[in-house]
């Protein structure tokens, strides 16, 4: 179901289900999340999310099977099902090196949430983005009602999540749920590009910036500041900031290791 490389601290995970235009299974949740986490505790730096044949993720797959209908017939069932969705959801935002979603093609429902879960979403000009749940009498998850809103403002979110319909790619980058705009056939070759950005930064920094940013609207101003003189300080005190001033002041790429 996913297809995973590594190449120079840069991991790539394609989600492989083209015939499906890569709509996840019940069992896919469970099978992401480990991904998330083998990621996560590996050497590489950045995460690249994709999908495969054109399209990079239609959500989850609704077809039907016995024995997931048989499960979803509980409460109980139901609820273990979107614990699953959820747990998938936040390892993806607890990550702590910068992700990027590589968009072509839909990315709808959980799909989109996937997408915008992302730190920077890199898109081509047929995407297609929508928060097609509420057109299968569903709400919106995988954690979009937290994203949606800060990503596009309330009043979007709300006109976005109570109608489905779907957002050309030039919309959503004016919404600003999209960070890069290429022509078709060049989104792996700049989600490459803004990753090996990222390989410039230091890995302590980059992790504390994104705590910072995400914890950001639940902060007053006051407490960002207190948050940022704290983690400035763990910063000032590691090796990856002697590294970085020096590397500076001899005018080198620095070399970080992340402590």
């Amino acid at each position: 179901m996913f297809i995973i490389e590594d190449t120079d601290r840069i991991r790539t995970v394609t989600i492989n289900r083209p015939e499906r235009k890569n709509a996840i299974p019940p069992d896919g949740w469970n099978r992401l999340r480990d991904a998330l986490l083998d990621f996560e505790s590996s050497h590489n730096r950045v995460l690249i999310i994709t999908g495969a044949g054109g399209a990079f993720c239609s959500g989850a797959d609704l077809s039907p099977d016995p024995e997931d209908l048989a499960a979803l017939q509980t409460g109980a069932g139901r609820y273990e099902r979107m614990r699953n969705v959820g747990l998938a959801a936040e390892t993806l935002h607890r990550i702590t090196k910068p992700t990027i979603a590589a968009v072509d093609g839909v990315a709808a429902g959980a799909g989109l949430s996937l997408a915008l879960g992302c730190d920077v979403v890199v898109a081509t000009t047929l995407a297609r983005f929508s928060a097609v749940f509420v057109r299968r009498g569903l709400v919106v998850d995988f954690g979009g009602t937290w994203l949606l809103p800060r990503l596009v403002g309330l009043q979007h979110a709300k006109e976005l999540a109570l109608s489905g319909r779907t957002v050309s790619a030039e919309e959503a980058l004016q919404m600003g749920m999209v960070a890069r705009l290429v022509p078709p056939g060049e989104v792996a070759t700049v989600a490459r590009a803004v990753a090996e950005g990222f390989l410039e930064g230091g890995p302590l920094a980059q992790a504390m910036i994104k705590t910072g940013m995400n914890q950001s609207w639940e902060m007053s101003f006051g407490e960002a500041l207190t948050y940022e003189a704290n983690a400035q300080a763990v910063c000032l005190g590691s090796e990856d900031a002697a590294e970085g001033i020096s590397a500076f002041l001899q005018r080198r790429p620095p070399s970080f290791k992340g402590r």
